[in-house]
Parts: structure tokens; sequence; C-alpha cells
């Protein structure tokens, strides 16, 4: 072998070998993880997806999801050939024909991108090399890393090759790669952004997300329509080229509109926000309870699937209609009151919440004095504040804000089988967004009159007739302190006596108390327990006005009893809790009262006394406004001073629960006419039952019929609903005065 004579060429070679050795002990160091652990065969053939845990209505409808990473896992099967398709085409030409590491496409990185400076000419990153930094992102984002983190890429690539075939890399790759916002996946894009699964996307949808990978937010279809409509038609037009569409058929594709059904699963958005909050709190209970018996599950990476019992079409149309109600209701709220609103000129109110306040708590632990506080809290800056017409930028203090929001009804309505319990309708508040305090779940209000059903329902156990009447006179209670419920109705119900079935239609308070005497507070209270009421309740003759507090799904829950035997339900939320393939956790059971609280007897009579105040008494405008020829009983309820309005609507196969109000208790309806349960609270149920009558498909609900009572009932309803005071009786009755007298309850039963 001659020797090099020139010292340039030698040079030149111990340069190039040195640079090669170095390079060589560069590689084998990264190799050696000297750089960071590569992950070896073993982690690549047994890493694990973070799931999302999905949550499914009872007709199997996805409304939600809990997740850290926004990821549904599929198969290849389930990903149509045409996703593959111009996921080759568009990011990896060669993508068979190399194993893990495309040189030919290194080589024109290296002249191009490098060398000539060319940026249009793309990376060289193959779909293993892809997949390689989805499995491990990179860790150090500067650019000095850069050389190091392609090498890692490449080995990890080189190794998923020899682990994995070209189908399962591929849908690897495609069930780790991100399409921004937090979501990974196509199937989780393809829901999102077209609301179906990825098996069912169109040549056009497929194309329009796999465009989406090169970068995320600028091709985003949602944000930059225009933009990902070229960076489609650039996929398309990459199928053509790889004879994987002919040019008529890329051109006809290429002229289809992107047509979103965007379906962001987030917790403030889409359909039963609220219901999705409590179904995500009663999961982490179940979840301790798997921990203490050994079982590790996350849910917001196990990949749960959650059957709920809700009824998808019943939550649209009740949100639906709920929105439609509550918009006009607030209107005529705040034109009652007009410029003397409270949230306007009650200075000491006022000052009373923003104390109340996060801004004012946070201020005061920081040690900032009152004038201080005030001083911050008054200082106006830009903000959004939202009402039923949207978001309006404006321009207010904290103090404007809180005031703003003070003026807003609120609202909780909830529909439930009465026979097994099963939440059909949960509607926590008008925006889960703005006013996350569930009204369901998390609020104990005065029920009003819809409790008197439970003094009744005692006083037919106690062996009081229904036919037995009670003047409906009012009258001053000497052990009471002077305390005088009175009625809505005017002075000549004083010469009246009611029924008791025409008492509760038309829920006159006078009889309510008077029948709660004849029973005895202790034994309605003992048949409110019997019947599935859990609060605490006022042991006071005020208790036949509703003065207890109770949640709203513990009065459906006692409302079901009344066609449920009986017996008193909780209501319940989800079915089943599945693993990631479809294996049974754990399914969840009615719980219902073991007994009867009262007789048959006792609940027909009690189902035909609040037919009545449908048809007749103080929920009749179903009939006469509404139209409802549905077979309906109920009550409406309005408690002191117009705070609360409800309305409960039962029927043979639903109970339904609805509450309208204001969070804060001091501020009520300006009058009883737009306050009242039948003009607040019934309408919301009323158009929900308008909505499910159009639809033949819930006629099992809106079609059943109560059972005809027992002759025996009919007769024992048999009688005038009101009888009148003889003429002396009326002669030497003062109906402008009250009558006075000791409030003497009874005990014991007999």
């Amino acid at each position: 072998m001659k020797k090099i004579k020139s010292p340039y060429i030698r040079y030149g070679v111990v340069g190039f070998a040195s640079l090669f050795t170095v390079f060589f002990l560069f590689i084998l160091s990264i190799y050696l993880g000297l750089w960071g652990k590569l992950p070896n065969e073993k982690d690549l053939s047994d890493f694990k997806y973070q799931r999302a845990s999905e949550v499914y209505t009872a007709d199997s409808v996805l409304i939600g999801k809990y997740y850290l990473y926004d990821r549904q896992p599929i198969i290849f099967e389930d990903v149509p050939k045409h996703v593959f398709e111009s996921l080759i085409a568009i990011e990896d030409e060669r993508f068979y024909e190399h194993s893990g590491i495309d040189y030919q496409s290194l080589g024109r990185v290296a002249i191009k991108t490098i060398l000539l400076q060319d940026q249009s000419s793309g990376g060289g990153s193959t779909l293993t090399q892809q997949l390689a930094k989805n499995l491990y992102p990179r860790q150090n984002r500067k650019k000095s890393n850069i050389v190091v983190d392609k090498i890692k890429e490449m080995i990890i690539a080189s190794r998923l090759e020899e682990i994995y075939n070209k189908s399962e890399i591929l849908i690897h790759y495609l069930n780790t790669v991100s399409f921004g916002d937090n979501t990974f996946g196509i199937e989780s894009a393809s829901l999102k952004f077209f609301n179906k699964p990825a098996k069912d996307l169109s040549i056009e949808e497929g194309a329009t997300l796999v465009g989406m990978l090169k970068a995320t937010y600028s091709y985003n279809p949602r944000i930059f329509p225009e933009r990902s409509l070229n960076r489609r038609n650039l996929v398309l037009q990459a199928m053509e080229n790889n004879q994987l569409l002919s040019k008529e058929k890329k051109d006809s594709l290429a002229e289809i509109p992107i047509e979103l059904d965007y379906r962001a699963y987030d917790n403030n958005e889409g359909l039963a926000p609220y219901f999705r909050e409590e179904v995500r709190k009663q999961l982490q209970k179940w979840n301790l309870e798997q921990r203490q018996a050994g079982n590790e599950y996350n849910i917001y990476t196990s990949g749960l699937k959650i059957y709920t019992t809700l009824d998808y079409n019943m939550q649209y149309w009740a949100e639906k209609v709920m929105k439609e109600h509550m918009k006009t209701l607030q209107e005529s709220f705040e034109k009652s009151y007009g410029k003397n609103a409270p949230w306007i000129t009650d200075k000491s109110l006022i000052k009373k919440l923003v104390k109340q306040s996060e801004p004012y708590k946070k201020m005061k632990a920081s040690g900032l004095n009152e004038p201080q506080i005030m001083d911050s809290l008054n200082r106006k800056k830009k903000m959004v504040l939202v009402d039923w017409e949207g978001e309006k930028p404006v321009v207010a203090s904290t103090i404007d804000s809180l005031q703003h929001y003070m003026k807003f009804l609120n609202t909780g309505s909830l529909a439930i089988d009465p026979n097994s319990g099963a939440v059909k309708v949960w509607i926590g508040g008008i925006d889960f967004e703005h006013f996350k305090y569930d009204h369901i779940a998390q609020s104990r209000r005065q029920v009003g009159s819809t409790f008197k059903p439970i003094v009744y329902t005692t006083a037919l156990e106690m062996g009081i007739s229904p036919c037995t009447y009670f003047s409906a006179q009012e009258v001053e209670y000497e052990n009471l302190k002077g305390w005088s419920p009175s009625n809505s109705g005017d002075k000549d119900e004083a010469y009246l006596n009611y029924s008791m079935e025409q008492a509760l239609s038309n829920s006159v308070n006078t009889v309510a108390v008077k029948v709660l005497e004849k029973t005895g507070i202790a034994n309605v209270v003992t048949m409110a327990k019997n019947m599935g009421v859990f609060s605490q309740l006022p042991e006071q003759p005020s208790l036949a006005l509703g003065t207890g507090e109770i949640y709203l799904n513990e009065l459906a829950g006692v409302y079901a009893s009344y066609v449920n035997n009986g017996k008193a339900i909780l209501p319940y939320l989800i079915k089943t809790i599945t693993d990631q393939k479809d294996s049974i956790l754990t399914q969840f059971e009615p719980k219902r009262a073991q007994k009867p609280a009262f007789s048959e007897k006792t609940r027909q009579i009690m189902v035909e006394m609040m037919k009545s105040t449908i048809n007749s008494g103080t929920a009749s405008r179903l009939r006469t406004t509404y139209r409802l020829d549905n077979d309906i009983a109920g009550k409406t309820g309005t408690t002191q001073n117009n705070k609360d309005a409800w309305f409960v609507a039962l029927t043979p196969k639903l109970v339904h629960v609805t509450w309208v109000g204001l969070d804060h208790h001091e501020i009520g309806f300006k009058s009883t006419r737009l306050g009242q349960g039948a003009n607040a609270a019934l309408p919301i149920f009323a158009k929900l039952m308008q909505e499910m009558n159009q639809h033949p498909s819930y006629n099992a609900i809106t079609k059943a019929r109560f059972k005809r009572p027992d002759p025996s009932v009919v007769d024992m309803l048999d009688c005038e609903p009101v009888k009148r005071d003889g003429f002396f009786k009326r002669l030497f009755k003062n109906p402008n005065k009250k009558k006075t007298k000791k409030f003497k309850s009874r005990t014991t039963i007999p």
C-alpha cells in the first residue's frame, strides 16, 4: 500500500476518520444510555396508553370523559383504509420500504435543509420515528439537544420495527399522536371534530384530521377553516400522487367544504355537565373503595367505561326548555323590581355578600384591612360578564360583577324512574361554567307546600277520612307567640270548610296546619323518614307549610313511593362500570325501602288527591295552558316571601321535581303571581312533557295510565269538596277577625 504523499489528503483522511470516530462514539454513548436511558425490548413490548374514561347515557351515547390526556385507543380494524393511506402519502411515502429509518429522506434533509437552508424540504422522520417521539416525548426543548433526541428516536424506531409489524406501528401511531387541545389519537379527534367514531370517517374527513398533524393549531379546522381546507386538499393531492386516488375522485373531494360537528368533551360544556360532575364524585368514592379492596383504578387514566341511567333525548329536551323558560322568567323577574332591585339598592345586603365572596376572603387572609379590600374590589377593569344573551366584554369592578350575578334565578330539575330510582334527567343549574353549585345534590331548600302530601298521607294512615272537613278560617295560636298562618285567598274563605282532597289540591295553608295538629308532628316526622326523608326536619307546626329543608333528589325519592307500592327509592346515576375491555367491574342496584311506608289504600287515595291538583287545583295550567292530557298527579310549592318555587309531577312511569329560586336566600320573587310554583317551576316540566309527547318512542312514559282505584277508595272520596258555613254561623262569625286558640298536637300513634 502506497503512502499518501500529499499532506492535505493525509490530513483530510485523518480528520475524516477522527470525525467518524467521534461521531461513532457519540452514537455509541447514546446507545449505551449515557444521554438518558433508552427503552429496551420489554419496555417497548409492554407500553400502556393513558386512556380517558368514558361516560355513556343509558342509550349508549358518549356524553363525557374524564382524563389527563383525551385518548381512546382503538384497534387497526376500526380505522378506515383511506386514513392509513392518506397518512402514509403525506407523512412517509416509503413507509413500507424502510425499517424505521428512511436514509433517502435523511439525505434530502442533509442537503436541502442543512446545506441549502431550504425549510420547505420537510423533515426526515419516519412514522416509526414519530411514534417513538409520541411514546417518549422530548424532555429538553433546547436546539442543542435536537441531535441527541433525533438519534434516540432512530434507535427506538429500529427497535420498534423489530417488535411490531407495519400495521401495528400504524395503529400505535394513530393512537398516540396529538391533535392539539389535549386530544390524542384518531378516535378522540374524530369524536371531537366530527362527532363520529373513526371507523365512520369519510375520505375528506380523514384527510382533514391527517392534515392537522403537521401543525395541530395552525391547521385546526375550527380555528382556521380556510387554512385547514388547503392543507386537507394537499393531503388529497398526495394521495393522487401515490395512485391512491384518481384525479377525478381527488377533484370532486377537494370541492367538498369542511363540515364540522364539533363536540368538546370539556367539563364545562356539552350535555349534562352537572350530572357528569356528580358521576365523577361518585366514581371517586368507588375508586377509594376499590383501592381499599386492593384494586388499582384511576378514573382519569384507566380507560373505564361508565354506563349511566341518563336518557339522552330527555336530557337534551329538558336543557332546551329550561333555558327557554329561565330566560323569559329572568326578564320578568328583573322587570318586576325595576330600579329598586335589592342587588342595586340594598347596600347592607351587597356588603354582606361581598364579604362572603372568595376575592374578599383571599384579601382578608393576606392581611389587608377592610378599606383596602373595598378599594381594590371597587377598581374598574376589563372583564367579561355573562347573561342569557351571552358573553359581554365590559369595564367593571369586582363588586359590579358580584352584583351582576346576585340577580340570577337558578334551578334544579330532576326526573327519575319511580320504580327503580334511575335518573333520567339531571339539571343542577342554569350554567355549569359560571354556576358550579349543583341544586340537586348540594342544595337543601325549604320545600313549601310540596311537603303537604306527607302530612296528608300521615293523616290517612292515622284513620282520618279524606272527606273530613277542616275550616279554612285563619287561626292565631296563643302558645306559638301569635303565629298565624294565612291563605292567599279572600276573606270569604273564613266561611269555607274544605275536604282534605280539596284542601290539598288548592294548597290551603290553614287547613294543612290543622291536619298536622290533628295528626301529630311526631307522627308526620316518622312518616317522612319512612318515605325517604333523611334530612333533619324541624318539629314545629310550620312543618306543615314546608319549612323543612330537603335535597331535591331526596324529595324525588319520597314522591316515587306513591307509584312504587308505598316504598321510597333513592335516585341513582350509575348502572355499570367496566374496564377498557368491557369486562364488568361493578353493577349498581336500586336502593328501595324494604317495607311500604303506608298502605295501598292510602297510596291510591293520595294519587287521586294529587290528580285533583292537576285537574282543578293549583297546577291546572298543565291542562289549560299547556294542553297536556297525560295522566299526571302532583303538587306545587311556594315558600315564605316567594323565596322558592317548586313543582313535583308524578306519572306512572316518571317523577319530575323542579325548583326555581336564587342562591342568595335574602332575595325572593317580587310577587306570588310571578314566584309561585305554578308559574316559576311548573313550565319546565310542562314543556318537557310536550316534547316527549311528540315522540312515539316515549309512549311507554307519556301514555302510561294510573291504575283505576279500588271502588272503596272511590267511595271514600265521594263527597262535596267544600262546605259553606250555615246562615247562623256566618251571621255570628267575623271573617276579618282571627280565631285564637292553643296549638295542641297529638304526640303518639293510637
